[in-house]
């Protein structure tokens, strides 16, 4: 029912997405049937419908997506990892000090549950929208104040499942690749227990936006 009028009241195009990070996976649900190339690829399958967990060994094939969820990596995996700073640090993509700032989970992984948050069998621990320029702008006065996080978007998992902060994702170009986000898209994240307060505020936040908008378009 949240999930449903959470979708109407922004009209959009994907569903929100549920992300549990627990301690078992849910009883009923199955493992994801293939790694994704990225962990916020299961977003994305997530979005279109599909309900499943992942274990550790699921989020190998991106080292950085698994550096934001807590997962400690094999030493082959690692050693990706730390190729796939040098090459960043290299192309002046990020600088060496913003590294320790990263966002990332420290409570043990166990495993990921994700599913459309409309039938989602575990209670979220984050509640992923996405979503275009006027519905980001809607949620984050119904939800903010949000800060605005870039590189990497999987980053905004640990900052609303641990600090407990709405964020909103410019995306990364990982992200946009294995997500296929669109270029007037972006991902908006908050804590899955906030989800009712968050639906009474948008309903507000809505009416307000209509007020003002008839407002200033008579002025104009």
């Amino acid at each position: 029912m949240n999930a449903q009028r959470l979708e109407a009241l922004l009209g959009l195009k994907w569903q929100p997405v549920a992300v549990g990070f627990l301690n078992e996976p849910p009883a009923g649900l199955a493992r994801v049937a293939a790694p994704a190339r990225a962990g916020c690829g299961y977003w994305k399958l997530a979005a279109q419908g599909q309900a499943f967990y992942t274990e550790a060994a699921d989020h190998y094939n991106c080292p950085v997506g698994a550096l934001t969820h807590g997962i400690e990596l094999p030493p082959e995996q690692a050693g990706e990892l730390q190729r796939l700073a040098g090459m960043m640090l290299d192309l002046k993509y990020l600088r060496e000090e913003e590294i320790p700032a990263i966002p990332r989970r420290r409570q043990p992984f166990r495993v990921a549950a994700y599913a459309p948050l409309a039938s989602a069998p575990f209670p979220p621990d984050v509640v992923i929208v996405r979503l275009n320029g006027r519905q980001l702008m809607l949620l984050n006065e119904a939800a903010g104040p949000a800060g605005l996080m870039g590189r990497p978007t999987c980053a905004m998992l640990a900052e609303a499942a641990e600090r407990g902060n709405s964020n909103a994702s410019l995306g990364c170009i990982g992200n946009r690749v294995y997500t296929e986000l669109e270029d007037g898209e972006v991902y908006f994240a908050f804590p899955g227990n906030r989800l009712a307060g968050v639906l009474e505020s948008l309903e507000t936040t809505l009416r307000a936006n209509r007020e003002l908008e008839a407002f200033h378009r008579g002025r104009n």
